[in-house]
């Protein structure tokens, strides 16, 4: 089993920044790949990023690729997003996510935290 718990989320101004972090515990050896999806108010949960156990692969989707960076420091256990030129259409929650492959498909994921909601206002 692992807990995640996802920190950081709140209200910015469009074009502002935040820095989200995700904290595994619990059965933290195994090797996994950590995803952060989204979800906005009447919309269907999605892909954000996704990163590699080592670090060294990651990957995300195309409305966020330039300005959110995932990266996860192993010997304490996080995950961060670091969000820049946030849009309106950027805010939903947030929620992390913990896989043994390194995948995007969502329905894959069998850890997850209780989400950190980001505000964006215009």
């Amino acid at each position: 089993q692992v807990q995640l718990a996802e920190s950081g989320g709140g209200l910015v101004q469009a074009g502002g920044s935040l820095r989200l972090s995700c904290a595994a515990s619990g059965r933290t050896r195994s090797r996994y790949t950590m995803a952060w999806f989204r979800q906005a108010p009447g919309k269907a949960r999605e892909f954000v990023a996704l990163i590699s156990w080592s670090g060294a692969s990651t990957g995300y989707a195309d409305s966020v690729k330039g300005r959110f960076t995932i990266s996860k420091d192993n010997a304490k256990n996080t995950v961060h997003l670091q969000m820049n030129s946030l849009k309106p259409e950027d805010a939903a929650v947030y929620y992390c996510a913990a896989e043994g492959r390194y995948t995007t498909e969502q329905t894959m994921y069998g850890y997850w935290g209780q989400g950190t909601q980001v505000t964006v206002s215009s």
